[in-house]
């Protein structure tokens, strides 16, 4: 199959939407689909008010027009509902091609949490946009029934996969050496340091052992000088990242608003215990009853993980996600293009 898939996340972003994606597009080849990426590295950018780490795409319409045109796919799927989501969208709805959609990030929560803009008139956008998709696909149940009650009706479930090969449990003398001496427990953050992932929450938790933050933000300034004990790491990647989960106690994931939370299902794959709130993402990825604890009271939430969960356990409830079966429901839920042509018209 001739997959186009276009995204405004993607490549040098460091997110969990853009490890899905180059993860899913790295298996499509795998199994033989011809697969083109129409993301912003190839457009002129410039960077997003008030998050400078995304690069939204100038014009990006003709470009993708030309692009998609020439490489006559069968499938069209949009990632994102940016630049370049909405040139794509444009040019399948006027060739009349179906194309399918994904819905990765509560923009209208993140946008309310800078901006106090009312979150109903992001989704009656969101729900424009994305109504025109033959399918919006979604990863939990949770936000399935979330975007449900928002008016959306053509949702399909697209769950998540974990590398388990890289992300494992990992001994002593494989942990950071400059984490793995530190008082414990080690309770570990990882991901964007924004104002949507809530993080000053974990931050304020008065619990014993030592916090670490893994990753960058536009918050990262302001975080680091209201909480001086904590240990900011930066960004890690592949092996380093993995050491890092791997030496933690347990993975405090605090955030409010998103969709999955793949970075639960990486920790928990290290053998590491999963705090968090009862909301979608720990809801669907960690459950009442997984390895870990979610609770309205952070404290008790990293207490009972740290005490309850075995690595075991932890990492037994990971292999059940793959990304083999994530690349194959994803091309279940592509619709097919059918052309115009002198025999058909």
């Amino acid at each position: 199959m001739r997959i186009v898939l276009a995204s405004d996340a993607w490549h040098p972003q460091v997110n969990g939407v853009v490890r899905t994606l180059d993860t899913v597009v790295a298996h499509l080849r795998k199994a033989g689909h011809q697969v083109l990426t129409i993301t912003p590295d190839r457009f002129r950018t410039i960077p997003c008010p008030t998050y400078p780490e995304i690069r939204l795409a100038l014009r990006p319409g003709p470009e993708a027009k030309r692009l998609i045109t020439e490489f006559e796919p069968d499938a069209v799927h949009i990632a994102t509902e940016g630049p370049i989501g909405q040139a794509a969208a444009k040019v399948c709805r006027r060739a009349e091609w179906p194309f399918t959609t994904s819905f990765h990030t509560k923009f209208p929560e993140y946008i309310h949490a800078r901006t106090r803009f009312p979150v109903a008139w992001t989704y009656a956008w969101l729900r424009r946009f994305h109504g025109h998709a033959h399918k919006v696909m979604v990863a939990t149940a949770t936000v399935d029934r979330e975007l449900r009650g928002w008016g959306f009706t053509n949702t399909a479930r697209w769950t998540r996969g974990v590398d388990t090969e890289l992300f494992r449990p990992r001994p002593h003398d494989e942990w950071p050496a400059e984490i793995r001496d530190l008082p414990r427990p080690l309770q570990l953050y990882t991901g964007r340091v924004a104002v949507e992932k809530n993080i000053a929450a974990f931050l304020e938790l008065d619990t014993e052992g030592t916090k670490i933050v893994v990753g960058d933000g536009p918050q990262r300034a302001e975080l680091e000088g209201r909480f001086p004990d904590v240990v900011f790491a930066g960004e890690q990647h592949g092996e380093d990242l993995a050491r890092h989960f791997a030496a933690a106690d347990v993975f405090v994931f605090p955030s409010r608003t998103d969709t999955f939370g793949l970075v639960m299902l990486e920790a928990l794959a290290c053998g590491v215990p999963v705090a968090a709130y009862p909301v979608p993402g720990p809801l669907d990825v960690v459950g009442g009853t997984g390895p870990g604890c979610l609770d309205e009271n952070l404290v008790t939430a990293v207490r009972v993980a740290t005490e309850r969960a075995t690595p075991a356990q932890c990492r037994a409830h990971a292999l059940q996600y793959s990304w083999e079966n994530c690349a194959d429901l994803f091309v279940s839920h592509l619709a097919a293009i059918t052309r115009q042509t002198p025999a058909n018209r």
